[in-house]
């Protein structure tokens, strides 16, 4: 079987994620095609293709869409099927011209699935699959699903005709995308995402520092909610705990979450320390003791199973996974979003627990992130997850 995957870009390094499933659809007998943006970096486990580049100089475009479109000649039967298809559902001519470069390389493709890793990666682009005789498959993971419909009403109106197959990390992202219009109908299987568990092993038991040293890993980006947790730190502060607080990411909202901790007079509490490797990150969480991840929205949140893993303290919000992600008081804390005070509240008691307590909390996520969340268990759910038929 052949399963084309188009991804925005070619995984990284660190996204250990569509890489594990790569290499577990090889394992399974499949070859995979990856099809990404034009991009100078080139990915090496599988085949790598792109999308063609739109120039911004109109002589260059033109030239270059000429080019294109003589090397569709030979597949002219399915670029006709194409155009019939999307003239049906009203695509104007000036656009379908636009349609047919951009999925140029999609509709040359001789394959038996065309799988969308992200599901704003399928628009202008739902028909392809129809035309090539192949099957179409989306996965939902976060934003997709929970912010980009909100300002783009409609948006996946046509994905719901045409998708055989849809996968969901968390059950209330394909809640919300039956309430964005999919049919319960769709074949649908959830395969939640994965960490190398090997690489996250739990830390031995130790006392508790009777100074917390808190950390969270992400994009510093406002759906994290990273001004939400510096406020409650703040609270923490004011009724005299001393704390450490490592912010681990990068991201466009820096200065705005570094105000955030000045306002709230805990700068001198945090560590900004940027992007870091694998390697770093462990090192960083081997100091952690507890985890927070108050995420105003989050599809489901792969460092808090790594720092599950590593037997960490997590205290998270209930954005969307990662009350699926977290068990409340069994692996972990779970609260409700939007709340500073609440979220101090809960931090406070977690700091207040006896240390065996602690020590269970710690024990049993980590064992069940190493039997559940294995890259492993991932790769032979998404083996099955292509053999409908």
């Amino acid at each position: 079987m052949t399963i084309a995957l188009v991804l925005p870009q070619p995984p990284g390094y660190s996204e250990t994620f569509f890489q594990s499933k790569i290499k577990g659809l090889q394992a399974n007998g499949h070859k995979v095609i990856l099809v990404t943006a034009a991009s100078e970096n080139n990915f090496d486990l599988c085949t790598h293709l792109h999308h063609p580049k739109v120039y911004k100089n109109t002589i260059r475009q033109l030239l270059n869409m000429l080019f294109v479109f003589i090397c569709l000649l030979p597949y002219l039967t399915r670029v006709i099927k194409y155009v019939r298809i999307e003239r049906k559902e009203g695509t104007l001519f000036r656009r379908l011209i636009e349609k047919i470069y951009i999925n140029a390389n999609l509709l040359k493709l001789k394959i038996d699935w065309l799988h969308f890793g992200f599901a704003t990666m399928s628009i202008n682009r739902e028909c392809v699959a129809k035309s090539i005789e192949a099957k179409l498959s989306v996965s939902f993971r976060g934003y997709d699903i929970g912010v980009y419909p909100l300002h783009n009403p409609n948006c996946y109106a046509k994905l719901w005709k045409y998708v055989n197959k849809v996968h969901y990390i968390s059950d209330d992202l394909y809640t919300k995308a039956l309430m964005l219009g999919l049919s319960s109908s769709v074949p649908n299987q959830k395969i939640n995402p994965a960490i190398n568990i090997n690489l996250f092993k739990l830390t031995k038991n130790k006392q508790i520092a009777s100074k917390p040293v808190f950390a969270t890993i992400g994009r510093l980006h406002w759906k994290k909610g990273y001004v939400l947790m510096l406020e409650a730190l703040s609270l923490l502060n004011k009724k005299g705990i001393d704390f450490k607080y490592k912010v681990i990411g990068s991201g466009n909202d820096y200065e705005r979450i570094a105000y955030a901790a000045f306002k709230f007079d805990i700068l001198d509490k945090v560590e900004f320390l940027g992007k870091l490797n694998h390697e770093e990150v462990i090192s960083n969480l081997e100091t952690t003791d507890y985890y927070l991840q108050y995420s105003i929205q989050e599809g489901f949140c792969n460092a808090v199973l790594e720092a599950q893993a590593m037997g960490k303290l997590c205290i998270v919000s209930d954005a969307e996974g990662l009350s699926e992600n977290v068990i409340e008081q069994q692996t972990g804390w779970v609260v409700p979003r939007h709340n500073a005070k609440l979220l101090a509240k809960k931090i406070m008691a977690v700091i207040q627990l006896p240390d065996s307590e602690k020590i269970t909390i710690s024990e049993q996520a980590s064992i069940r992130i190493k039997k559940e969340f294995s890259l492993e268990k991932q790769a032979e759910a998404f083996a099955e997850f292509y053999t409908f038929n």
